[in-house]
């Protein structure tokens, strides 16, 4: 299994990822979800090229011409709710892709707050049989609701190959998840921080990106 840290890299993402961080840009929530954006699309740009291609005849008002096309059969889901803006900068560039949705979320399991259990109670996906199924999670703390989001979508069919894409990831959650997919599967991280905190929020990280995104929940 291949993870691509983009971190480690000079790119834009990291310009994004300084603004994510920031405590007062945090204010407006329009432009953190902007930035989530921007990095899904960057992030969907460097995945594409790891995809199989097909050349296909255009018809231009001058001649043909043959171009390189996407083949595989893409599969873009995504976990509810705070998943939904970084889904939305990968659908843009994979804008003919089908779409899944899994509603998987963390539940304190106890009263300090210190133990985390994950609970699934809806999914709306077509089957990822035979497709290269491509999971969007912004936050990829203890790796609890991706594993059980990446378990819930494989009961739908086998996909051909599987890529997971985070903001940020710890290395407890890249090590839960590591164990649930296929050894030729990528995870994308935009940054791999050290740790989590008592609670289980990833440290330094940026927050609670649902809340940053649109606002706080009960």
């Amino acid at each position: 299994m291949e993870v691509i840290n983009f971190a480690e890299q000079n790119s834009v993402i990291n310009h994004y990822m300084a603004e994510l961080r920031d405590k007062s840009y945090q204010r407006n929530r329009l432009l953190f979800r902007n930035n989530i954006i921007r990095i899904g699309e960057l992030m969907a740009y460097e995945l594409s090229k790891t995809l199989t291609y097909k050349a296909k005849t255009v018809t231009t008002p001058l001649g043909t011409i043959d171009i390189p096309q996407i083949k595989d059969d893409l599969l873009l889901a995504t976990v509810l709710r705070a998943g939904l803006p970084f889904h939305e900068g990968f659908l843009n560039v994979f804008d003919h892709a089908e779409n899944g949705f899994v509603s998987a979320y963390r539940m304190y399991t106890n009263r300090e707050h210190t133990e985390v259990g994950v609970h699934t109670e809806y999914m709306a996906s077509p089957s990822a049989k035979g497709k290269t199924l491509v999971i969007v999670d912004p936050m990829l703390a203890t790796g609890g609701s991706m594993a059980a989001s990446i378990e819930a979508l494989q009961k739908t069919g086998k996909p051909k190959k599987i890529h997971i894409a985070c903001v940020i990831a710890t290395p407890e959650g890249l090590e839960v998840i590591r164990e649930a997919l296929p050894d030729d599967s990528h995870i994308w991280c935009a940054a791999i921080d050290p740790g989590m905190n008592a609670q289980k929020y990833i440290v330094p990280g940026f927050g609670d990106c649902g809340d940053l995104c649109y606002g706080e929940k009960l």
